[in-house]
């Protein structure tokens, strides 16, 4: 069976398999790290342009290493996940400095950079060096899943050994490269979660579409639970200038900027929290006027939900007010913020 897996998958893959991304095929091991990187969640339609973006302003990895941090974080504005364009740029400045600008080639070796996992390990290394390393993604569960039938659940330990294992059973080991972007793209296109086994290859084998179970699976055991936080966002203006700030804990969105904000664990009333700012010193009582507030925005992230407001000042003065960078709007062009930040600034600031 796991010969007859694979062999029919590089049919399907020669004969039928219209995917075309500009990554494919590709050998430039600094280019396919980009794109392993930018698609970590994110659907692809939504990474392509930033792939492109990223590979025209920085071409090569002394590029990248060399670039400053906030041009970097400013091209990523929108992708989300910011951990991924910290590691990525320290991993190309760790490679220029520490390994003389040359990338790892091996699986093991590669998978010890900053930000890579056996996941994007496994492709680099197949892709490019044509190293017998399985990738295993949510398309590859899938697909392994319903064909094989396999109800261990792939967000445990015991769960993603056996799907690893059963990956590297079958992979083709003289074209691991094409092989596994071969099933990845399957499951993209022909075993999606609404599939088109009409269309598939494998629908007198699957043991999914035979016990008519394909909605079953994979199966996953833990449910995702969904944090909320409100965020008060105060919009500070003295004239021309706006107050913004870097955000430096290890939290979301770690190095891009914001308007100084109190979080709250519940919703307040703005009367409230205007209080709240005076109490806590961050306005000066009686010295402000309030311009307007916005409608609650929100953004969905993995594991949280922020609600934010945006509540905008007159000032005199500027408030004394630790590590704020007083900037025009046009300034702010060339700062990378949170998407709930953008969508406020696009409704209008």
């Amino acid at each position: 069976m796991a010969f007859h897996f694979s062999d029919t998958l590089l049919l399907w893959n020669r004969s039928q398999n219209k995917r075309h991304m500009p990554w494919k095929g590709q050998k430039d091991v600094y280019k396919v790290w980009v794109s392993e990187i930018i698609l970590q969640q994110t659907r692809v339609e939504q990474g392509l342009k930033y792939y492109e973006c990223f590979i025209k302003t920085f071409p090569t990895l002394e590029a990248l290493a060399k670039a400053k941090d906030e041009e970097v974080f400013k091209l990523w504005e929108g992708l989300g996940y910011y951990s991924r364009c910290r590691n990525l740029v320290s991993t190309a400045r760790f490679i220029c400095e520490k390994l003389k600008g040359k990338f790892p080639e091996s699986f093991e070796e590669i998978k010890k950079l900053k930000g890579i996992g056996p996941y994007t390990a496994a492709a680099i290394s197949s892709f490019v060096f044509n190293e017998p390393q399985a990738v295993v993604d949510g398309n590859v569960y899938r697909v392994l899943a319903r064909i094989f039938f396999v109800k261990k659940p792939i967000d445990t330990t015991d769960g993603k050994k056996f799907f690893l294992k059963l990956a590297n059973k079958l992979l083709d080991k003289k074209q691991p490269g094409i092989y596994n972007q071969a099933i990845m793209d399957f499951g993209a296109t022909i075993c999606k979660p609404v599939p088109l086994c009409s269309q598939c290859f494998f629908n007198q084998v699957c043991k999914a579409y035979l016990k008519n179970k394909i909605f079953e699976l994979p199966v996953k055991e833990k449910k995702t639970r969904i944090s909320k936080r409100w965020f008060y966002f105060f919009v500070l203006q003295v004239k021309e200038k706006i107050a913004v700030e870097q955000r430096t804990e290890k939290d979301i969105w770690q190095q891009l900027y914001q308007f100084p904000l109190i979080e709250a664990d519940h919703e307040m009333e703005i009367k409230e929290i205007l209080k709240l700012a005076e109490k806590k010193d961050f306005l000066p009582p009686a010295r402000y006027q309030l311009v307007k507030t916005s409608q609650q925005l929100k953004q969905q992230l993995s594991h949280q939900l922020i609600l934010g407001k945006f509540i905008t000042l007159s000032l005199k003065k500027k408030p004394v007010i630790k590590n704020l960078l007083w900037v025009t709007k046009k300034e702010m062009e060339s700062l990378a913020f949170p998407k709930i930040i953008n969508e406020f600034i696009k409704i209008g600031l």
